[in-house]
């Protein structure tokens, strides 16, 4: 199978007061359609802005990304930027209308969305009214009403308390794998990336490099973040990959 993402020999440099810096030197790897691939690495070490380079946003000093033709990409931030003057609705209907592509048609399917992930009953309320972890719903509802075809998750549960992040990410990683889509999640967390995901990508401390890649095996028929962190294999990789980010390399 042809991958839908590839990242070939990918590096950044970017000047500073001191000089010019090596961000990334030599990043390269791959993802297959439908799987669910997470980014871990040192903090600083340029995981958020390996996104921005697949995202098209940062062109790369060096190196090449290849994406599938026809392939259209969704990048969901660290913050859900709702706009608190908006209804759930319109928020949800945001990118669609940016993009001009707000039509009945397109409104329907949001409802849809919303219907099927338990916002119906939001619809008319506004941003401050929702916990956090319904603000992400809709933040995710917004990017998936564009019909990507590989959403870019860059921290999404960071400004999450603990206990809500670990439901959130149950719920947004279900939604995504439900809506059988490919996704890319960059994380500081090595739980959250281990139980969420396909394949874990470890970089190194910078100028990052791909320093290991973990298949995920936990032996479960239905994986599920609350499910993955009870099952036997769990500490294995979560070992694994601690000594590969604890290492000074």
């Amino acid at each position: 199978m042809e991958p839908i993402l590839s990242l070939r020999h990918i590096g950044l440099d970017y000047h500073s007061p001191d000089g010019e810096v090596q961000a990334l030197s030599d990043v390269t790897f791959s993802v297959q359609p439908g799987e669910f691939v997470s980014i871990v690495g040192p903090s600083g070490c340029g995981k958020s802005t390996l996104l921005s380079i697949i995202a098209g946003l940062l062109p790369p000093s060096r190196g090449a990304v290849h994406i599938a033709p026809g392939i259209r990409l969704g990048y969901m931030l660290q913050k859900d930027h709702l706009l608190e003057w908006r209804t759930i609705f319109r928020n949800a209907c945001l990118g669609l209308e940016i993009t001009k592509n707000l039509t009945e048609e397109t409104k329907k399917e949001v409802q849809i969305l919303m219907e099927k992930y338990g916002l119906q009953d939001f619809a008319q309320k506004k941003p401050a009214q929702l916990s956090g972890g319904m603000r992400q719903r809709v933040a995710l509802i917004r990017t998936l009403a564009l019909k990507p075809d590989v959403l870019l998750l860059d921290e999404p549960f960071s400004a999450l308390d603990y206990q809500t992040r670990l439901s959130v990410a149950d719920e947004v990683t279900g939604i995504i794998r439900s809506e059988k889509k490919t996704a890319l999640l960059v994380t500081h967390d090595i739980s959250e990336a281990i139980a969420s995901s396909d394949r874990v990508v470890v970089l190194s401390r910078r100028p990052a490099h791909v320093k290991s890649i973990y298949e995920i095996d936990l032996g479960l028929t239905e994986k599920t973040p609350f499910g993955a962190r009870e099952s036997a294999g769990f500490h294995h990789y979560f070992n694994q990959i601690w000594k590969d980010l604890d290492r000074n390399e």
